[in-house]
C-alpha cells in the first residue's frame, strides 16, 4: 500500500472532487468494468479452426520457426510478433497528475496506452507493471525483456529516477527505449513552437524562452528546443524555488544543473519579462495576467499543466489579443497531446528495426508534425471535432489526434531519420510504397484504392465537378490535382470561387491547373444545346427548353461536357438528392444498351472487403436486372484487383423456404447459367442464399454442392431496401468503411455522391469515375 493510501490522502481527494467530476468518474468505472473487464485482449492472427491449424500454431509445427530463430535471431521478426510489439512499462510512481499510486493502480493507464498504440498506428502494445521503486531492480527487470519486444515505452515513472532508468536501459538494450512523459510532450510542444515562430515571423535562434517546471517533460522540452536551434543562453528554466541559475545549490540535481542560466534573475515574474515564449509544465495558476502583459509582442504561451493550465486562454485574452496559446486540454485549441507522437514514432522505429530512438528521430517527428499542421485539413477531420474549422493559424499550430494523415506523415520522417543517422537495421528502399502501406494499415479500403489510383495516375483524366461553388468541391478539386489524377474542372462563377478561396485562406496560386467554367463563359453552349435537343425533342422538350437547361442547370452543363468529350467524367450530388441528380444526368448520358444502372458499394470491415449491389437505384430488381448486376459487379470488382465470388442473397438458402423474393433470385441464377453456357461468365456465382451462408468459409459441410470456393465478396441484394439499410447501418455504427455507391451502367462515367459527402468522398468518387469504363454485358 502506498503512503498516500495509508494516510487517507487519496480518499480525501476523491471526496473533495466536484459532483460533476464524481459522476464522470462513475461513468468511467462502469466503462472499464462492463462486459470483459479492462480495455485490451489478445486475438489470433492465424486461423485456429481445425486440428491441423493447431498443429501448425503449436506443437509440432512451432518447432520449425524455433529452430530458424536459434540459427538466425533476426528471423524472430519474420516468424513472431516481436517486430510490431511494444512493452508499455511503469512502476506507478507518477500516475497522471495523481502521484505515486503504485504499480497495480497504474494498470488502467498502461492498458489505455496500449489501446492508443493500436488505434493510431496499428502497433500492438502489452502493458507491464513492475512493482518496485528501486531503480536497480526496475532496470534489471526490464533489461531482460529485449527478446520479447520490438520496443520499450516507459510511462509514469517519477523524476529524477526516470532519467536514470531510461539512460541505463538505452545503454543496455538494442531496441528503442522511450520515456514518453519526457520526449512525447517535448516533440509535440516543439512542433507547435516551430509553427508559432513561423506565424509570428520569428527565428528559433532569436527567441527568448522561459520554462516553468523542471521535471522530466520540462527538461526534455528544453533539450529538444536547443537541438532545434534555440540558443542555450536564451533559455531560462524555473522550478518551485525560482530561476535555476549557475551556482544555485538548493533543490538542484545534475539534470537541472545542465540547464542552469548565467543570470541575475531569480523569479519567474522577473524571467518572463520580455520573453518571446513560455513553456509551462508546472501547476495551475503559476502565471498571472501581469506576467503575460510583460511578455514581448506576439507572445507564445504553452501552458501545459494538467488538468488545469498555468493560465487559461481566456485569462490571456483579457490582457493580450496578440498571443498564441496552447494547453494540454482538448477543450481548447492547440492541444499538446502526446498521442500525436508516441504511436507514430514507434511505428517508424519498428518498421526499420531501429536500435534506439535518437535525437535526430525526435527532431524529424517534430518537424513532420509542424509541416502537417501547415497543410489544408480534410473536412472529415473537422467533423471529428464538432465541425470546428481547422486552418493553419494562431488557433491551429498543432495537428489534431484524429487526423488520418498522421500515420503516413510522421513514421516515414522518423524512419528516414533512423536510416540517415545509422540506427536502422532494415532500411526502407521505397518510401512512397511505405507511405501507402502505412495508410492501408488503418483504413483497409486504401489498399484497394491504391491499385485504382496507380492506374489513373498512369492515364490522368479530366473530371468536371458540377457544383464548383461549394467549399468541399473546391478543396476536392485541389486534392484531385495534387494527387496527380488529372485535370479538375469547376462549373462555377469565377467571382464566387475567388470570394470563397479568400474566405478559406486558399491562395489563388493553389488553383493553378484547375479550370473554372460556366454557361456564361463557355463557347460550347450552342453545341451543348443542339446535342441535348436531339436527345429530348421527342420527349416534349423545345429547343429553348434545352437552351435554358444548359444555361441554368449545372448538372446538365457538366454532363454535356462529358457527353461531347470535353471532359472524361463528372462528379455531382452535394446540392441535390441522389435520384434528382441521376435523372438530370440521364437526360444527357445514355445507359449502356441492355444494362441496368445501379450502385455498387465497397464495404471494408475488419480488414475484409465486400461489394454490395444495388445500393442506389432499383427498389426491387427483376431477374434480368439481378443477372446483369451480378455480371457487371464482377467485372468492376475484378478491375479493382479482387477475384469476384458472387452470392445472390435472400432470406432463404437454395429454395428453403420458398417465396417471391427467392423466386426472383432463382430465375436470375437460371439466366446466369444460360449466359455461362455461352461463355459469357468467367467468375464464381451461386444463390439464392442467406448472408451467413454466403460469408461462411466452411459452408460445404451443409451445402457440399455450393459452387463458391470461398466466402463471397460480391453480395447482390434482392432489393434496394436491404442493400441500402445494411451498408448504411454498418457505416453509421463505425463498424465498416464504405465507398460508394459507385454508379455503374452509364455509357459515360459519372459518379453521384451523397449530400453530406466529405472532401475525401468527392476525391474517391472522382477517382472511381476516372477509373471507370463500359461494363461487360451478357
Amino acid at each position: 500500500m502506498t503512503k498516500n493510501a495509508e494516510d487517507g490522502t487519496l480518499a480525501n481527494k476523491v471526496a473533495k472532487r466536484p459532483a460533476a467530476r464524481r459522476n464522470f468518474d462513475q461513468e468511467a468505472l462502469t466503462f472499464h468494468a462492463s462486459g470483459r473487464p479492462g480495455k485490451i485482449e489478445i486475438t489470433a492472427t492465424k486461423p485456429l479452426t481445425t486440428q491441423h491449424d493447431l498443429s501448425l500454431a503449436y506443437s509440432p509445427g512451432v518447432a520449425a520457426p524455433c529452430l530458424e530463430i536459434a540459427r538466425d535471431p533476426t528471423t524472430a521478426y519474420d516468424y513472431t510478433a516481436k517486430g510490431n510489439l511494444v512493452a508499455v512499462i511503469s512502476n506507478g510512481t507518477a500516475v497522471l497528475g495523481l502521484g505515486d499510486l503504485g504499480a497495480l493502480a497504474s494498470k488502467p493507464v498502461m492498458e489505455g496506452k496500449a489501446v492508443l498504440f493500436k488505434r493510431f498506428a496499428d502497433v500492438d502494445g502489452l502493458d507491464l507493471e513492475i512493482d518496485t521503486r528501486d531503480v536497480d531492480e526496475f532496470v534489471n527487470c526490464v533489461r531482460f525483456l529485449g527478446p520479447s519486444f520490438g520496443g520499450i515505452n516507459l510511462e509514469d515513472i517519477k523524476a529524477p529516477e526516470c532519467f536514470v532508468v531510461e539512460s541505463r536501459l538505452r545503454e543496455i538494450m538494442d531496441i528503442p527505449v522511450f520515456h514518453d512523459d519526457q520526449h512525447g510532450t517535448a516533440i509535440i510542444a516543439t512542433a507547435g513552437l516551430i509553427n508559432a515562430c513561423n506565424i509570428t515571423g520569428r527565428k528559433l535562434s532569436d527567441i527568448k524562452v522561459v520554462v516553468n517546471g523542471a521535471g522530466a517533460a520540462a527538461i526534455s522540452c528544453v533539450e529538444l528546443s536547443k537541438a532545434l536551434g534555440v540558443k542555450p543562453e536564451n533559455v531560462i528554466m524555473c522550478d518551485s524555488k525560482g530561476v535555476i541559475y549557475t551556482g544555485r545549490s538548493e533543490g538542484m540535481n545534475q539534470w537541472k544543473s545542465a540547464h542552469a542560466a548565467d543570470t541575475k534573475l531569480r523569479t519567474l515574474k522577473d524571467a518572463i519579462k520580455g520573453a518571446d515564449a513560455f513553456f509551462g509544465l508546472s501547476v495551475k495558476g503559476a502565471v498571472t495576467p501581469d506576467m503575460v502583459r510583460s511578455m514581448a509582442k506576439n507572445p507564445i504561451i504553452f501552458a501545459m499543466a494538467n488538468p488545469d493550465p498555468e493560465i487559461t486562454p481566456e485569462e490571456v485574452a483579457e490582457v493580450r489579443d496578440d498571443a498564441i496559446v496552447a494547453t494540454g486540454r482538448s477543450d481548447y485549441p492547440n492541444q499538446v497531446n502526446n498521442v500525436l507522437g508516441f504511436p507514430f514514432i514507434f511505428r517508424g522505429s519498428l518498421d526499420v528495426r531501429a536500435r534506439t530512438i535518437n535525437e535526430e528521430m525526435k527532431i524529424a517527428a517534430a518537424r513532420a508534425l509542424a509541416e502537417l499542421a501547415q497543410q489544408d485539413v480534410p473536412d472529415e477531420v473537422a467533423s471529428a471535432y464538432s465541425g470546428r474549422k481547422l486552418r493553419y493559424g494562431r488557433e491551429y499550430i498543432i495537428p489534431v489526434p484524429f487526423d488520418p494523415r498522421l500515420i503516413a506523415t510522421v513514421p516515414p520522417a522518423v524512419a528516414k531519420a533512423a536510416m540517415d543517422s545509422g540506427v536502422a537495421r532494415k532500411p526502407i528502399t521505397d518510401m512512397n510504397a511505405y507511405r501507402k502501406q502505412l495508410a492501408a494499415r488503418l483504413d483497409p479500403s486504401v489498399a484497394s484504392l491504391q491499385t485504382i489510383a496507380s492506374e489513373v495516375m498512369r492515364s490522368p483524366r479530366t473530371v468536371v465537378f458540377a457544383e464548383g461553388e461549394e467549399e468541399r468541391t473546391i478543396r476536392a478539386a485541389i486534392a484531385y490535382r495534387n494527387a496527380g489524377y488529372g485535370k479538375p474542372v469547376l462549373v462555377a462563377r469565377r467571382r464566387k470561387v475567388e470570394q470563397l478561396i479568400a474566405e478559406l485562406a486558399i491562395k489563388p496560386e493553389d488553383l493553378e491547373g484547375i479550370t473554372i467554367t460556366n454557361a456564361r463563359e463557355s463557347k460550347s453552349n450552342a453545341a451543348y444545346t443542339e446535342y441535348l435537343y436531339k436527345r429530348l425533342q421527342r420527349s416534349g422538350h423545345l429547343q429553348r427548353d434545352c437552351e435554358r437547361m444548359v444555361n441554368q442547370d449545372r448538372n446538365i452543363f457538366a454532363a454535356c461536357m462529358v457527353g461531347l468529350g470535353h471532359a472524361d467524367t463528372m462528379v455531382t450530388g452535394l446540392t441535390r438528392n441522389y435520384h434528382s441528380a441521376l435523372a438530370e444526368v440521364r437526360r444527357v448520358i445514355d445507359t449502356h444498351p441492355g444494362a441496368p444502372v445501379f450502385g455498387l458499394t465497397m464495404v471494408v470491415i475488419r480488414g475484409r472487403t465486400l461489394f454490395v449491389a444495388d445500393t442506389a437505384v432499383h427498389e426491387r430488381p427483376t431477374p434480368d436486372e439481378v443477372a446483369h448486376i451480378a455480371i457487371e459487379s464482377a467485372d468492376v470488382v475484378r478491375r479493382m484487383g479482387h477475384e469476384p465470388r458472387v452470392a445472390l442473397l435472400s432470406y432463404s438458402n437454395f429454395g428453403n423456404p420458398p417465396g417471391a423474393v427467392t423466386e426472383t433470385m432463382r430465375e436470375a441464377m437460371a439466366l446466369l447459367d444460360d449466359a455461362g453456357k455461352e461463355g459469357a461468365i468467367d467468375f464464381e456465382y451461386d444463390g439464392e442464399m442467406g448472408v451467413d451462408v454466403a460469408l461462411d468459409p466452411d459452408r460445404s459441410r451443409i451445402y457440399p454442392f455450393c459452387r463458391l470456393t470461398g466466402p463471397a465478396n460480391v453480395l447482390v441484394m434482392p432489393g434496394l431496401h436491404a442493400a441500402n439499410i445494411s451498408t448504411r447501418l454498418v457505416q453509421r455504427f463505425g463498424a465498416a468503411t464504405s465507398i460508394g455507391p459507385i454508379l455503374i451502367g452509364l455509357e459515360k462515367p459519372v459518379q453521384i455522391v451523397s449530400m453530406d459527402a466529405s472532401v475525401s468522398d468527392l476525391v474517391q468518387m472522382a477517382l472511381m469515375a476516372a477509373h471507370a469504363c463500359a461494363p461487360k454485358l451478357i
